[in-house]
């Protein structure tokens, strides 16, 4: 099966085309606020590479956040309007997740950390167990005080990866300080989820169709956008 991966959770911009776990096109561009301009032209750049025309897609991989808000509505809507009009399933996968999956095998607990901007950040954790990617924390959003609680709490030494790892890299390392030994932090070059092992992801679902309809998809928001949180912030004033 052909799947078209959407990747807009972050400052950055990424779709691929992929089949059965080969990735034929993968393109990725950092758009901080230019999601919408990017994404088409870029589905279509891909779709060419790829030498895959759009009746040849048999599902839509979107990745539903957390992240940055706009960037989730409009890669969301995308993947929505696509598969809407070529009948196809979408395979909904969270930033935490895709983060996590391009990690090496490792003992500790891998740790996605995105920025969550307004000095907070969200966060999963997970575990190889049986060479399969286990979660063992869901995703949380806080500041990077009860990051470092929660990091703490786990008691094991921890690979983190993610922008907001290294945004806080600092103030996590502070924070745990020499109660957890043996922690260490991903390259930048890791430190977003791209549409490629959200691909590669997302064939492991269609193998056990583990799809969605478009009416089933919706974003991982994990609190309240930001234009509703400065207009509690206006109206409390």
């Amino acid at each position: 099966m052909i799947i078209l991966g959407i990747d807009t959770a972050t400052d950055s911009v990424s779709v691929a085309v992929g089949e059965g776990k080969l990735i034929l096109a993968h393109s990725e561009a950092v758009s901080d606020r230019q999601h919408c301009e990017a994404l088409t032209p870029m589905i279509d750049f891909v779709c060419k590479q790829a030498g895959v025309s759009f009746r040849e897609i048999g599902a839509v991989a979107v990745d539903i956040g957390p992240g940055l808000f706009t960037g989730l509505r409009v890669g969301i809507a995308s993947a929505k309007a696509i598969a809407h009009s070529l009948d196809l399933p979408i395979i909904g996968i969270s930033s935490l997740d895709v983060l996590a999956a391009t990690t090496s095998p490792t003992e500790s607990v891998i740790v996605s950390v995105i920025d969550a901007r307004r000095s907070e950040i969200y966060w999963a954790m997970y575990r190889r167990i049986d060479d399969e990617l286990r979660q063992v924390l869901a995703p949380c959003v806080g500041s990077v005080s009860d990051f470092v609680i929660s990091v703490l709490e786990r008691a094991q030494s921890a690979y983190f990866i993610g922008n907001g790892a290294l945004r806080y890299r600092d103030e996590i390392i502070e924070g745990i300080s020499t109660a957890i030994q043996g922690c260490e932090f991903a390259d930048e070059v890791l430190s977003r989820p791209t549409a490629a092992t959200l691909v590669a992801l997302a064939h492991e679902r269609a193998v056990n169709e583990l799809w969605q309809t478009a009416q089933q998809v919706s974003p991982l928001y994990l609190r309240a956008p930001d234009a509703v949180i400065n207009w509690s912030t206006r109206s409390a004033s």
